[in-house]
């Protein structure tokens, strides 16, 4: 049975929803204690996995089952914000109607960032530790975004992944959660909330916190595009995302008070990780060149932002900075091996978490705090340019051509032969336009 949920996973190109874009079919292959559903909605401002738990939970809960199934796991749980009272009344209501009470529960989580990684999670949840540089599996633990739980459920029935749930908010005349097709261009979806409020504007991909400014309203939606938010140009989330790294080292240097306050909020040093990003800001001071055991630790980091957006008192970028220097070390294939056996919460884990409404204060974003509807119109897109990378490991491999008709579910690029990556699929039905080595491009 593992084998015939791991192929059909793998056949739907399911990737993990809330992250990285972890190829799922992979992580279901191993056997695990217990299953979390992540519904934490972790970024500010994002509202879809809210919504899902609450209108999508036969869905979910049936994903969930199906992930308990395949990896042998003796309890699963729903993890998702007391505030999100809807949603959180939902999934009991059902649990309890099904019964699924002994095997299934709802873990309420506080107003805190980052609720959702999950490293946090398994920490919250099991009071386990994942170890520096490892994966819920080493504790036995597998972590599933709820999005992901519902494309679970969908291949079940083979239906494979060609849409995406996300959140359109900001300086939008109508915020919304929608759904649309996979490869759909960003300007869509402003014009899908209603056009920008503004004229000039930024768009950033994901949340606030560790999402990225797009380059231009043209880019696609990815099956890990979470929202979008629009923002004026300079705004501070988009000003700080778009500095340069010789600029941030300049700062640094003159800059930074060796406070530690980065480290003592770190999340990854709250749990016990050798993560001390003060340190690292120091070395790269006062240190020609971007070298140094020291600068390794930033491959364990999460690239939350806690450290720049909320404990900085200069407003200096450690996080941006950790995020080029992982990138670097990457490419050169350093590996980093652990600096300890043994993890140890901080005794000021719980007061050290990070209030989101305070947080939002901080990024000067509250007024965009609110709950947007589901769009529940309907939207056509004329033209889809698909990504054949939305995933960790190795692109797909198209097997279509311009002038290929596809129909919406057509499996138009296929996992390299041995490697880690996710099968991609047609969003919409029509004809193949381009085919090159980043995207497929489909016109209806």
């Amino acid at each position: 049975m593992r084998a015939d949920i791991v192929d059909k996973v793998r056949a739907a190109g399911i990737v993990g929803a809330g992250g990285a874009g972890f190829p799922t079919h992979v992580k279901l292959q191993f056997e695990v204690q217990q299953v979390l559903g992540n519904g934490a909605s972790c970024e500010p401002l994002l509202r879809s996995d809210p919504y899902l738990v609450e209108h999508q939970t036969d869905l979910i809960l049936k994903g969930l089952s199906t992930v308990m199934e395949c990896t042998n796991a003796g309890k699963a749980t729903i993890c998702i914000k007391s505030k999100h009272d809807r949603a959180v009344e939902k999934v009991k209501h059902i649990i309890a109607g099904n019964g699924f009470a002994r095997d299934i529960d709802v873990f309420e989580l506080g107003d805190y960032y980052p609720a959702g990684d999950e490293f946090i999670l398994v920490n919250e949840v099991l009071g386990k530790i994942v170890p520096e540089g490892g994966i819920p599996l080493n504790v036995l633990a597998v972590v599933c975004n709820v999005e992901s739980l519902l494309n679970i459920a969908g291949a079940m029935t083979g239906h494979p992944v060609t849409d995406r749930y996300l959140t359109v908010c900001g300086e939008v005349r109508h915020p919304i959660v929608c759904k649309v097709p996979i490869g759909t261009p960003l300007d869509e979806l402003i014009r899908l909330a209603g056009g920008s409020s503004i004229s000039d504007y930024g768009i950033v991909i994901g949340g606030p916190m560790m999402g990225r400014v797009a380059a231009s309203g043209q880019e696609p939606v990815t099956k890990t595009t979470s929202g979008i938010i629009v923002l004026p140009p300079h705004h501070n989330v988009i000003r700080d995302k778009q500095k340069e790294i010789e600029r941030m080292r300049f700062i640094a240097k003159s800059a930074c008070t060796q406070c530690s306050r980065c480290t003592d909020l770190c999340p990854r040093n709250l749990i016990g990780h050798s993560l001390e990003p003060h340190k690292i800001m120091r070395h790269l001071a006062y240190t020609p060149g971007m070298d140094g055991e020291i600068l390794e630790d930033a491959l364990i980091c999460s690239e939350c932002g806690v450290c720049e957006k909320f404990a900085c008192p200069m407003m200096l970028s450690p996080r941006e900075i950790n995020a080029v220097l992982k990138q670097k070390f990457l490419k050169e294939g350093v590996k980093r091996e652990s600096k300890r056996q043994t993890f140890n919460i901080s005794p000021f884990f719980d007061t050290r978490k990070v209030p989101l409404k305070r947080l939002m204060e901080r990024l000067e974003v509250t007024k965009f705090d609110t709950h947007p509807d589901f769009y529940s119109g309907e939207f056509k897109v004329e033209e889809v340019k698909i990504p054949v990378k939305q995933h960790l490991g190795e692109p797909a491999q198209p097997i279509v051509r311009a002038g290929d008709r596809v129909k919406k579910g057509d499996v138009i690029g296929e996992i390299p032969k041995g490697a880690l990556g996710a099968r991609v699929h047609a969003s919409i039905e029509g004809t193949v336009k381009s085919v090159d080595d980043d995207h497929i491009v489909i016109h209806s």
